[in-house]
């Protein structure tokens, strides 16, 4: 029973890692990162298609996504996309490629970052809490309805703890490294 619900709480515990590595991931830093333009959705025959899906996209500089449509009558349609999806980027384009330069940041704003970073991280450490806290009371509920012993629920709180422990600095690492990536100039 008790092995059940920790790896219930592993499973739960990643996805809340896995959540917050993703919203830190759409934080722009100084550096062009493909996952920019992730949230672009381009109208495609009246479908909106992700970008990734109706052109090329790489990056040949530090601070440069190109975009090559497959289809050259797509080049409008995308542009329009991207200035929708308001990622803070104005695209250029010569009708067949497009460029995103992107624009280095200012002390002030990546400061601004760092504070949403760690707000962002904050919000994953109290979900891994919030998670501990649930598994808690069913492991108090277990006792109290005598299904395990006082020993065992003991034990169950030590786990719980170690592995909150764990995914709480799993995500302290990633604030750091994202960190550091919106910090370098």
């Amino acid at each position: 029973m008790i092995e059940g619900m920790i790896k219930d709480a592993r499973v739960r515990m990643e996805k809340s890692l896995e959540s917050t590595k993703s919203e830190l991931s759409k934080i722009r830093t100084g550096r062009a990162s493909l996952t920019l333009v992730d949230t672009v959705r381009v109208d495609y025959y009246g479908t909106p298609t992700p970008l990734k899906q109706v052109a090329n996209l790489s990056i040949p500089e530090p601070r440069m996504i190109i975009i090559q449509p497959w289809d050259r009558s797509l080049v409008s349609a995308i542009e329009k996309a991207i200035l929708k999806a308001d990622i803070g980027i104005t695209p250029n384009s010569d009708g067949a490629v497009i460029r995103l330069p992107i624009p280095s940041l200012t002390e002030e704003r990546r400061k601004e970052l760092v504070r949403l970073v760690h707000q962002l991280g904050e919000e994953g450490k109290v979900g891994v809490r919030n998670i501990r806290r649930d598994f808690m009371d069913g492991i108090k509920k277990a006792q109290k309805d005598k299904k395990i012993s006082e020993d065992e629920e003991y034990n169950a709180g030590i786990d719980f703890q170690k592995i909150t422990d764990e995914y709480v600095k799993k995500i302290e690492e990633v604030i750091k490294v994202k960190e550091k990536e919106i910090l370098e100039v």
